[in-house]
């Protein structure tokens, strides 16, 4: 459950407006104004959720995600905020180790929306199972590896969750409103084609090397993984 949020935002106006909402509903909020520090306090303080925009003094947004992904905060979950909404940009914050995306300016509902399920999500990923498979893939929710015959694959956070997602429903029909809504939790819209470029991702590194395809294409209607 999220209660203790750590937002790294430098325009003093927004950050003022984003933790009077939160505190007001009961969320405990700390405020860093820049990269590095922001970076020192997930150092020595322990946060459920953090929240940080992409432009910031000293050390930007990506960079802090990037860094807090190497080091010892792989599950924290990360919602970032920017201005810029074009799909190369979602797709740069995602690729940084960004669990969501919020474009600017918005309403607060829209972010406790993004709060609530970023904290769903964290709870739906603690799986009883400890081993998902399929042909020769086999992917360890508790070390967070994936392997196909011998060979470990490398996945970003993002690729990560849309494989877990795809071995948890094999032989289902998936749409891009299924997989935007239970992988990324938000609401794109639907012109972009974010959904096409990470199942393009995901299939380069887990099918491409490989006779047996394991992610396949039903047109007009989404994405199936099965043998």
């Amino acid at each position: 459950m999220v209660k203790k949020i750590l937002l790294i935002e430098d325009e003093l106006n927004v950050a003022s407006f984003i933790k009077k909402g939160l505190d007001e509903e009961g969320y405990e909020v700390t405020v860093s104004h820049d990269g590095e520090s922001g970076l020192a306090m997930l150092s020595c303080h322990n946060f459920d959720l953090l929240i940080l925009d992409v432009i910031l003094p000293k050390m930007t947004g990506l960079d802090v995600c990037e860094k807090i992904r190497d080091g010892g905060h792989k599950q924290l979950p990360v919602l970032m905020l920017s201005a810029l909404s074009t799909t190369e940009s979602v797709v740069d914050g995602l690729d940084r180790g960004a669990d969501d995306y919020l474009v600017k300016p918005f309403k607060f509902s829209e972010l406790l929306a993004r709060i609530r399920t970023l904290s769903r999500r964290k709870e739906l990923f603690k799986d009883n199972e400890q081993i998902l498979s399929i042909a020769d893939m086999k992917l360890d929710l508790n070390a967070k590896t994936v392997y196909r015959a011998s060979s470990e694959i490398m996945l970003t956070p993002t690729e990560y969750r849309l494989l877990v997602y795809f071995m948890k429903n094999q032989k289902k029909v998936l749409s891009r409103v299924d997989l935007l809504e239970n992988v990324w939790d938000i609401d794109f819209d639907m012109g972009t084609n974010v959904v096409d470029v990470y199942v393009n991702y995901l299939r380069n590194k887990i099918d491409k090397a490989f006779d047996q395809k394991l992610i396949r294409t039903v047109f007009g209607m989404g994405y199936v993984m099965k043998e």
